[in-house]
């Protein structure tokens, strides 16, 4: 019997024809952990503001993993060492980066479970299947975890300047229409070299790396902060604690077996380690089990839950208001007055319905990793203050700003 042929190509709208160098990726990308990531959204619901935005993880995982070996590509080319080996372990290694997003991405990142990130339960996922391929993932785990000892290759899979960055700036731009966040990333890739271990950019690259700052910052303005998407993932949040709180009353709720484990129980990091069959539980959660869920929801005995899940069905979402310092308490409490009077809501009832919190938008953080210019004179400096525009300073600082929901009308 003939081996089947594991070098597929897929036909990205982004980059065109992507190959699978590796069989071992082929085989990733068939299973059904990877699988699942084609039912999350990669932007949650932005698709309420943007209704081209229904892209999904698969989608930019797999774009990442082409800008990877694109990269790998050129570094080698400038005669930086990657073995065989080690080019499989960093594509594997960001091929799997986002596998454990939850339903909606971020929207709900501490809903579903508690204190517990989606890059723990993504190095949960690549452990399981580094047992199921007999330690095939070694290398890339060690390379995930920032543990093997070219540096560099970590940087590639997460830093400032990492290709999960460079796909979903583009992607996201693309699939959302939000022209401001098209970058090159044929550029600032050709222009990726090492020095020192540490990934750096050729001094002729700043204009692209300024660029791509810039689209940043007014990426997370435009899209994943805008104020009505942040309505909706506000909306979806409050839903979902609105139904553990009655999961906890032992209320009985309309869910899949898989939202059901995750509702009736408080689980967390340790709840997985004890528990080796909840990582599955986990793999069977996708946006559907919450969509499913809400629409039934919307006929519930529980006023607040009804309410709020008729609110996303019909996309009446809250109403925001976004300012630069907190909102007044007095403010806040004539507002919940006089929502409470409107919809006869008591005093647990109504921090369902108004409420305030706060938003960061940090584009370039040169405390956290910097993004290295490799000047002419084969010296390192720093993005920040290798750069001729006032702007890469200026949005290196972080903007805080506050807002405040509450219904309509």
């Amino acid at each position: 019997m003939s081996k089947p042929n594991k070098k597929k190509i897929f036909n990205d709208p982004i980059y065109g024809f992507i190959t699978i160098p590796h069989d071992i990726i082929f085989d990733l990308i068939e299973h059904p952990y990877f699988q699942r990531l084609r039912r999350v959204k990669q932007l949650g619901l932005t698709h309420l503001v943007y209704p081209g935005a229904l892209h999904t993880r698969f989608h930019h995982a797999m774009g990442a993993m082409h800008l990877m070996f694109n990269a790998v590509e050129v570094l080698r080319s400038k005669g930086v060492e990657i073995t065989d080996e080690e080019a499989q372990g960093v594509l594997i290694a960001i091929l799997l980066h986002d596998i454990g997003h939850g339903p909606f991405s971020h929207a709900l990142e501490h809903s579903i479970v508690n204190g517990i990130s989606h890059e723990e339960i993504s190095t949960l996922f690549m452990d399981k299947l580094n047992k199921e391929f007999k330690g095939k993932l070694d290398l890339a785990l060690q390379i995930f975890r920032n543990e093997y000892r070219k540096k560099f290759l970590y940087q590639l899979v997460s830093s400032q300047l990492d290709m999960d960055r460079l796909d979903y700036l583009k992607r996201d731009s693309f699939y959302s229409g939000v022209s401001e966040g098209v970058i090159s990333t044929d550029r600032i890739i050709k222009m990726l070299t090492v020095k020192n271990d540490e990934l750096a950019i050729e001094e002729k690259g700043i204009y692209s790396i300024e660029k791509f700052i810039i689209a940043r910052r007014l990426m997370y303005w435009q899209v994943y902060l805008h104020k009505t998407v942040l309505a909706a993932e506000n909306l979806l949040v409050k839903i979902l604690k609105r139904a553990k709180y009655l999961a906890s009353e032992n209320e009985e709720l309309f869910c899949t077996p898989a939202l059901h484990e995750f509702l009736y129980n408080n689980h967390n990091l340790s709840s997985f380690k004890l528990n080796p069959n909840l990582l599955d539980t986990f793999s069977d959660l996708d946006d559907m089990d919450i969509m499913a869920s809400v629409k039934v929801w919307q006929n519930h005995n529980d006023k607040v839950l009804s309410v709020l899940c008729k609110m996303m069905v019909n996309r009446n979402l809250y109403k925001i208001v976004l300012q630069n310092k907190k909102f007044e308490k007095v403010e806040v409490e004539e507002m919940k007055a006089k929502v409470q009077k409107k919809l006869k809501l008591t005093d647990e009832e109504v921090e369902y319905f108004v409420f305030q919190s706060s938003i960061v938008n940090n584009a370039y953080n040169a405390k956290k990793d910097k993004i290295n210019i490799l000047l002419k004179n084969n010296t390192i400096s720093d993005i920040a203050e290798a750069a001729d525009t006032l702007s890469i300073t200026a949005i290196s600082k972080p903007v805080k700003k506050w807002f405040l929901c509450f219904p309509k009308g």
